[in-house]
């Protein structure tokens, strides 16, 4: 399968991410990253991120949490700083085993709280969103992987599954526009085809719509569990490619 067929297909997951399923957006890179540079990858990518983001923002613009959002949004900013700081220094290897092994955590975490009964909603503490938005902040930036940080925080929560798709998209759109400087001033986007990024991100576009549907057709505890399954798929696959990561030092 050619580089060009992955790209699109990427793009295609990371549209249906922003319209509602929002793990499968994370699987893009890790997915990517198994065929070519994870760098390149996620510099590619990162222009079709930013435009579904947008479209996913006005479809769910009525439905969000306000208070999770204020939590987040800047927290997530506060991770995108420390990021554009330590990324010239930090095995990318080390971030891809640390992103996935929370991921399981809390995929396994939920099925044993599912499995004793615990079902009971959490609230939306300041000092846990702080933590986890500022974890989704540098996960993100590093490896377009923020989900399980932010899906840890916010899926304990049990939100309606438009009002959790909304504050996702919301939250991660403000923080993939500021991730554009701070690309720029690593020199990720130096040399991309602008073509190839236009045909991503008009597929991208149409993803985001088939998500917005297949999210408002899927039962809540049906919603739910899809995500938990995608992160877990998710969480695999980052630990796999961050022993490989590991391993290729020795």
């Amino acid at each position: 399968m050619s580089d060009t067929v992955l790209l699109i297909l990427a793009a295609l997951i990371v549209g249906v991410s922003k319209g509602g399923l929002s793990s499968a957006a994370a699987i893009a890179v890790p997915m990517l990253a198994l065929f070519m540079n994870p760098v390149k990858a996620a510099a590619i990518l990162l222009p079709v991120y930013i435009v579904t983001d947008w479209i996913g923002v006005w479809l769910y613009r009525h439905n969000f949490s306000l208070r999770n959002v204020l939590i987040l949004t800047p927290s997530i900013l506060l991770g995108v700083g420390i990021a554009t700081l330590i990324t010239p220094y930090t095995p990318e290897y080390a971030l891809l085993i640390f992103t996935g092994a929370i991921g399981l955590w809390y995929g396994i975490k939920s099925w044993l709280g599912n499995r004793s009964g615990d079902s009971s909603p959490q609230p939306a503490h300041i000092a846990p969103g702080i933590f986890w938005g500022t974890l989704t902040g540098i996960a993100s930036f590093i490896t377009h992987s923020g989900a399980p940080p932010a899906q840890a925080y916010l899926l304990p929560q049990k939100l309606p599954k438009l009002e959790f798709a909304g504050t996702i998209a919301i939250s991660f759109a403000i923080g993939n526009v500021v991730k554009i400087p701070a690309y720029f001033a690593i020199g990720q986007l130096d040399g991309l085809n602008w073509g190839l990024v236009s045909i991503l991100a008009g597929t991208g576009i149409l993803g985001t719509f088939f998500g917005r549907w297949l999210t408002s057709k899927l039962k809540d505890q049906t919603y739910i569990k899809v995500i938990q399954i995608l992160l877990f798929i998710l969480s695999i696959l980052l630990l796999f490619r961050g022993g490989q990561e590991l391993l290729s030092h020795f």
